[in-house]
């Protein structure tokens, strides 16, 4: 078996809306073999084999058999073990529980066109963190980011039969990565969301945005991205319950719209307003729902719709705790969103990565705002161009998937990055991509107080990233990570910004189960005082307008190792990872019931 060396290719633009576009899941059993001395990417010489113009039928990707029995071939994707995708291997495999470097996978299927011309694409909805991909011993190319999907076409290298797709995953952590080295959640390695192939005519639909026009309650704009097209044509865009049928004319392949309509019915917490969306070429008509709201910020006000909103919210991991598994599903995002409302949510913190779309989808039809974070965490190496193109990569990537959903109003940049002048033009960087990218909606980070020279009693927010940002947010954690939980009603606030301010993160340990007293540490009752103790505090915020607890439910993280409590969770969570809720679930809940009743 023989295979043209391909163009070492980073991923292509991406394609959105994949739901709804014609498409054949790969998702099942997929094979494996671990590779932690990467033997089937380089040969002896530490050479890649994918840079040589006849690849060794070495090279895991070639996927390739013994042409007789004499033939040395030290691999078999056949004989090989094998695991679900979508999926991580750390939670399906425990001889994989912690392992970090490569594994690759394969997949064999057949695949017949519906017509000649038209074109076909793989999609990943996320490899975590390095993917490399062949298909049929050819190279796609690479991605980097572990939470973003991307594409390649593949038209040209499908055949009816016998296809076999190879991706290449690393996991490992990496100085220059982003994120980097040190995170405080498990590095779930694999195949982790939906692979897809998509078949598209020869002129596609490849993006799009619907949505409402800055600073308007009734005027809808955006684009249509077309690619293949030759000249100008028509594109349409529908909105059926509004009686809408506007007609944009594409040039170059992008066609713009806008038009006005006096009775828009606004998405919002209290009624999550969804219309159709048609857009139409003559070669393609994708449907999408999608909702249409106003998100602003007036002095220390955020402003939904033209009214003012306090956010009652709660931070998540994109993690399935009773899994304890990576999160991917429909069903996975309904169980945390379901929560989230029992809670008394109207906002929820997606942290500290984009999550899977299904979650994004459904808080689209439940209601729920939300803020969307990529992996700037800690301690970013902020000097290096390499991890700044990959924040700025994974970045566009979230927002080209998600600027559609009503849902999302914070685009989050960053979380908890220690200040130097590296750091804020890191920052400013990304802000400034947000802002050319996406006008409608806020940008936010989650940075960190600190205290006051020769007063802890007063905490400071002063970060001048601060004056980059729409929304100021910190984290704190005065009664676990310094303090006692009554020092918190105690503390003077002193925020240099005339914006709206959010906090965050709060929280503290708990085994459920475990019960003593309120100063007894890891037990609820423990965990319910510093809730109620921070919510005192919460009233001496200047211009507070939001919170969102860390978190909601228990996460693997092998940072926490205390035995028979931690064993490898982050214990935060206000339900368990058996999905128990601890005592401090109900107290936030009490507080967001009387915030909702006040709001009214």
């Amino acid at each position: 078996m023989t295979a043209v060396l391909s163009v070492w290719l980073h991923a292509e633009p991406l394609l959105t809306n994949v739901a709804n576009r014609q498409t054949l899941s790969l998702a099942g059993t997929w094979s494996y073999i671990i590779d932690p001395y990467e033997t089937g990417y380089f040969n002896y010489r530490r050479e890649p084999y994918d840079q040589q113009k006849e690849p060794s039928t070495s090279a895991y990707f070639m996927n390739h058999h013994p042409r007789d029995k004499a033939e040395l071939v030290e691999y078999d994707f056949e004989k090989s073990p094998t695991m679900a995708i979508p999926g991580d291997w750390n939670s399906q495999k425990e001889n994989l529980s912690f392992y970090e470097g490569t594994v690759w996978f394969r997949r064999s299927f057949d695949y017949a066109k519906r017509a000649p011309d038209r074109r076909v694409f793989v999609h990943f909805g996320a490899v975590n963190t390095r993917a490399e991909v062949y298909l049929n011993g050819v190279k796609l190319g690479v991605h980097e980011g572990g939470f973003t999907p991307f594409n390649f076409e593949v038209t040209s290298l499908l055949r009816p039969a016998n296809n076999f797709l190879v991706v290449k995953v690393d996991n490992t952590r990496r100085a220059d990565a982003v994120p980097t080295t040190s995170t405080d959640w498990w590095n779930y390695g694999g195949i982790t969301r939906e692979v897809t192939l998509i078949e598209e005519p020869s002129t596609y639909i490849r993006d799009y945005l619907v949505q409402l026009k800055k600073g308007s309650l009734n005027t809808i704009a955006g684009f249509i991205q077309l690619d293949g097209t030759r000249g100008e044509e028509d594109v349409v865009v529908e909105i059926p319950a509004l009686a809408i049928k506007h007609t944009a004319r594409a040039s170059s392949g992008k066609a713009t719209f806008e038009f006005t309509h006096e009775k828009i019915e606004h998405w919002s917490p209290e009624r999550p307003r969804l219309y159709e969306v048609f857009v139409t070429t003559q070669h393609q008509r994708l449907r999408d729902e999608i909702g249409f709201r106003s998100i602003s910020v007036d002095g220390p006000n955020i402003v939904l719709n033209g009214k003012s909103i306090f956010l009652r919210g709660i931070s998540i991991h994109d993690e399935n705790a009773q899994r304890g598994a990576r999160a991917f599903s429909e069903a996975d995002a309904l169980v945390s969103l379901t929560w989230a409302k029992e809670l008394g949510c109207n906002y929820v913190r997606l942290a500290h990565y984009p999550h899977n779309e299904n979650i994004i989808r459904m808080a689209d039809k439940m209601g729920l705002l939300v803020w969307e974070e990529i992996p700037v965490y800690w301690t970013v190496d902020f000097l290096s161009a390499a991890a700044l193109a990959s924040a700025k990569a994974q970045l566009a990537e979230a927002m080209t998937r998600d600027r559609n959903r009503a849902s999302i109003i914070i685009w989050s940049v960053a979380n908890e990055t220690p200040p130097s002048e590296a750091r804020h033009e890191f920052l400013r960087q990304l802000i400034r991509q947000v802002r050319s990218f996406d006008s409608t909606r806020l940008v936010s980070a989650a940075l960190e107080r600190r205290d006051a020279p020769g007063d802890p009693t007063t905490q400071l927010l002063d970060d001048r990233i601060g004056d980059e940002l729409d929304v100021v947010a910190f984290n704190q954690y005065i009664g676990w990570y310094g303090g006692k939980p009554e020092d918190a009603p105690k503390v003077k606030w002193v925020i240099r910004f005339n914006k709206p301010v959010i906090v965050s993160e709060f929280g503290a340990d708990a085994l459920q189960g475990l019960h003593g007293s309120r100063d007894e540490r890891w037990t609820e009752e423990y965990q319910e005082h510093l809730y109620e103790q921070t919510i005192l505090m919460l009233g001496n915020i200047p211009n507070l307008r939001g919170v969102s607890p860390w978190i909601l439910a228990d996460f693997r993280s092998p940072r926490r190792v205390l035995p028979g409590i931690q064993d490898g969770w982050n214990r935060k969570g206000l339900i368990s990872n058996r999905g128990i809720k601890k005592k401090a679930f109900f107290t936030l809940k009490r507080y967001y019931e009387e915030k909702a009743r006040l709001s009214q």
